[in-house]
C-alpha cells in the first residue's frame, strides 16, 4: 500500500472514530431559570451509534426519552427530538461536550462531562427513604404535596406529587450533609437540596430559592400538615346534570362534536391535555391500554388538545406524540393553554394538565380526576391505573 492510499483511508476513518467516542453515558448540567432563579439542574444523557445512526436519550428513571433522529460531526452532534419540539446540540472536545437544548424556541445552556463512578461520602448517608408529606405554605390552593424517596446508601430516587401529577423521577446522592435530587428528561426540569433536620423533618430548597418543609407521612397530622388535595375533587362540574359539552376541529379540520353519534350510549373519557406537558405523555399509554382492551365494549377516548397558537397553526409537535404513542383514538386542537378556563366553562376549577372527564352511557360525567401520577411514583401510579380500570369497567357494566 502506498503512502498517498494509506493517508485517504486514515482521512476516511477518522471522523467515524470520532464520532463513535461519543457514545456512553454523560453527566451533564442544564442553566434555566426556575422560579425566577438562574439554576443548575443535573441530568444524564446517553448516547450510541455515530454519525447518521446516532441516537441519544434523556432519563426519567429506568423509562427513557429517546431522539427521534440524530446525527454527528468528529467535533459536534445534533440530537432531535420531535416528540417535545427540541433538539440537543453540541461541540465535543474529548471527554467533554458543550452546547444548548432547544425547546418551543426557549434555550438553555448545556455543559457534560463523560460519566465516573462518584467518590464515596464522607460517613454514612442518612436514612430518608419512605413517604413524607411537604408543606408548601399556600394560604390558597394546595397546601401539601406527597414526597416518595427510595434510598439505597449515598444513591436516592423518588419523585413529588402535586395536585396537577408528579415531578418525574428525582435522581440523586447525599454528598456534604445534604441530599440533591434533579429531573430533566427533555422536559420540568427541577432540583431539590433535601438536608435532614435535627427533629427529623427533612429541610428542602426547591430550585436554589424555594424553602420548604417535609415530614414523615405518618407524623403529618400531629405536626398540622394536612393531607394532600384529592385529585377526584379538585374539578367539579358547575351543573352535574349537564353533559360536558365541546366542538372543536381535529388535526384534518373536520368538527367533532360531543353530540357526534360515535358517543351516543357510549362511555367517554375526555381528557383535557397537549403534547408540551410531561404528564399527558405519562397518561397517553394508560389511555392508548384502555381504548384497545375496551373500546369494542363500548369505550370511546377523545383528546382536547391545547397548545401554543404555533402549534395550533402548524402541530408538529402534537402529529409527533400521536406518532409515539400509537394513539388510536381522536385528538382535536382546542385552543391556546391560557383558554383552558374559557373554553370548558361548564367545569369549576378547570386549571391542570391533564385532566380526565369519565361520562357513563347517560351522557353525564360521573368522574373528574385531574393531574397524572407518572411512574416516577412507584405503587401510587400502579393504584391509580387500577382505580381508572375499575371505574371504566363499573360505567361499561351500566345500562
Amino acid at each position: 500500500m502506498n503512502r498517498e492510499v494509506a493517508v485517504c483511508l486514515l482521512l476516511l476513518a477518522a471522523p467515524a472514530a470520532n464520532a463513535q467516542k461519543l457514545a456512553g453515558l454523560w453527566d451533564a448540567q442544564l442553566s434555566a431559570t426556575l422560579s425566577n432563579n438562574p439554576t443548575q439542574v443535573p441530568f444524564r444523557v446517553q448516547f450510541s451509534g455515530s454519525g447518521k445512526t446516532l441516537k441519544a436519550w434523556f432519563f426519567n428513571g429506568d423509562e427513557k426519552t429517546i431522539s427521534t433522529s440524530a446525527e454527528a460531526t468528529p467535533t459536534a452532534f445534533t440530537a432531535y427530538f420531535k416528540q417535545y419540539n427540541s433538539r440537543l446540540e453540541a461541540t465535543v472536545k474529548g471527554d467533554t461536550f458543550e452546547g444548548r437544548y432547544i425547546r418551543d424556541g426557549k434555550t438553555y445552556p448545556v455543559t457534560a462531562v463523560r460519566h465516573r463512578n462518584p467518590p464515596p461520602p464522607e460517613g454514612p448517608a442518612p436514612q430518608i427513604g419512605g413517604s413524607w408529606l411537604v408543606a408548601t405554605g399556600n394560604q390558597t390552593g394546595e397546601k401539601a404535596w406527597r414526597l416518595v424517596i427510595r434510598q439505597k446508601g449515598a444513591e436516592v430516587t423518588g419523585a413529588l406529587l402535586r395536585v396537577d401529577g408528579d415531578t418525574g423521577t428525582l435522581t440523586g446522592r447525599y454528598a456534604g450533609g445534604s441530599f440533591t435530587m434533579s429531573h430533566f428528561s427533555g422536559a420540568r426540569p427541577v432540583v431539590f437540596q433535601l438536608t435532614p433536620a435535627a427533629d427529623g423533618s427533612l429541610n428542602i430548597l426547591q430550585n436554589g430559592i424555594r424553602k420548604l418543609t417535609a415530614v414523615k407521612a405518618g407524623e403529618a397530622k400531629t405536626k398540622g400538615i394536612p393531607d394532600p388535595e384529592d385529585p377526584l375533587r379538585h374539578t367539579t362540574m358547575r351543573n352535574p346534570k349537564e353533559p360536558l359539552r365541546f366542538a372543536f376541529p381535529d388535526l384534518d379540520g373536520h368538527v367533532i362534536s360531543s353530540t357526534d353519534e360515535r358517543f351516543k350510549g357510549k362511555v367517554v373519557i375526555v381528557s383535557i391535555g397537549g403534547s408540551w406537558c410531561p404528564n399527558c405523555h405519562d397518561e397517553a399509554p394508560v389511555l392508548g391500554d384502555l381504548y384497545r382492551k375496551y373500546h369494542a365494549q363500548g369505550l370511546e377516548i377523545i383528546e382536547l388538545s391545547f397548545e401554543e397558537a404555533e402549534q395550533l397553526a402548524n402541530p408538529t409537535r402534537l402529529r409527533e406524540f400521536i406518532k409515539d404513542y400509537g394513539v388510536e383514538y381522536p385528538v382535536v386542537l382546542a385552543g391556546e393553554i391560557e383558554q383552558l378556563a374559557a373554553k370548558l366553562p361548564q367545569a369549576e376549577h378547570l386549571d391542570a394538565f391533564p385532566t380526565t372527564f369519565f361520562i357513563g352511557r347517560d351522557g353525564l360525567v360521573h368522574a373528574i380526576h385531574s393531574g397524572f401520577t407518572g411512574h416516577a411514583m412507584g405503587p401510587l401510579h400502579d393504584e391509580l391505573v387500577k382505580e381508572i380500570t375499575h371505574l371504566v369497567t363499573t360505567l361499561l357494566a351500566e345500562r
